[in-house]
């Protein structure tokens, strides 16, 4: 049975994956800042899915201890750790960068790369100890270096985690560790509809209802590449160059309203 911990899963895409993963047959950590979040969290998977497969710990990534004590309770729990996703993130309001809160900047950089870059710390340590494991970094918008007007501080963030990822792949060579990289598209959660807003609303409506997809839909297949996956430095891309143009070329005849318009 594979270990499977997941950062930032209480909600969205990371409780996705919690309960994908666990549909597989692993054993699942799910993580959030908040005990009553992961409490809750943890509730709704215990109905679904066997209670000894299911651990909870709450703690913030962004704080170093924190991200060392959830692998340490994962391994006095489950023994070891198998896959390890970072996916905790913080997402900003499409607006300029000039009118972005400061401290929405300072969140933003302080959990998608500093809580990153905290994970992987603890989970490379962790793994070369334990001789193996695969570390998965989430992508999103900005990742490829694609500009987004209204969306600079996230995808800054991003863009940071690729690089990331790409430099580790090359420093763990040689290592029992195995680095790669998910990326799910655009899938309707609280993060991507928290952003909606301003001028561009209309629009950012448009695309999403036209490349959107919905977290039950994009984590299954997700959760089952990862499984599958034995290469470092695989990026599991759910929304394919080839998926897009399809999306764009049927839209007028496909009409998809997963978030309505503005």
């Amino acid at each position: 049975m594979k270990v499977v911990v997941i950062t930032g899963s209480t909600r969205g895409i990371g409780f996705g994956l919690a309960d994908s993963f666990l549909r597989l047959g692993c054993a699942v950590v799910v993580n959030g800042r908040s005990d009553k979040a992961v409490t809750q969290a943890v509730q709704q998977l215990v109905q679904r899915h066997p209670v000894e497969q299911i651990l909870g710990h709450a703690g913030d990534i962004t704080n170093f201890a924190q991200a060392q004590a959830l692998w340490d309770a994962t391994v006095s729990r489950f023994g070891r750790v198998d896959i390890w996703v970072n996916n905790a993130g913080l997402g900003n309001v499409l607006m300029p960068f000039w009118q972005q809160p400061p401290d929405i900047l300072r969140d933003i950089l302080h959990v998608n790369v500093l809580g990153t870059m905290y994970a992987c710390q603890v989970a490379i340590n962790g793994m070369i100890a334990q001789g193996g494991g695969h570390i998965y970094m989430m992508e999103g918008s900005g990742s490829n270096g694609r500009i987004q007007p209204g969306l600079t501080p996230y995808n800054t963030s991003k863009r940071a985690v690729r690089y990331l990822t790409k430099s580790l792949v090359k420093e763990t060579a040689g290592t029992p560790v195995k680095i790669s990289a998910i990326s799910p598209g655009i899938v309707i959660t609280d993060l991507l509809l928290g952003g909606l807003g301003g001028e561009d609303e209309a629009q950012a409506r448009r695309i999403f209802n036209i490349l959107g997809d919905r977290v039950e839909t994009v984590t299954p297949w997700l959760a089952r590449k990862m499984l599958e996956n034995e290469r470092a430095g695989v990026l599991i891309d759910w929304l394919s160059t080839r998926k897009i143009l399809w999306r764009f070329m049927t839209a007028r005849f496909t009409r998809r309203n997963l978030i309505g318009e503005a």
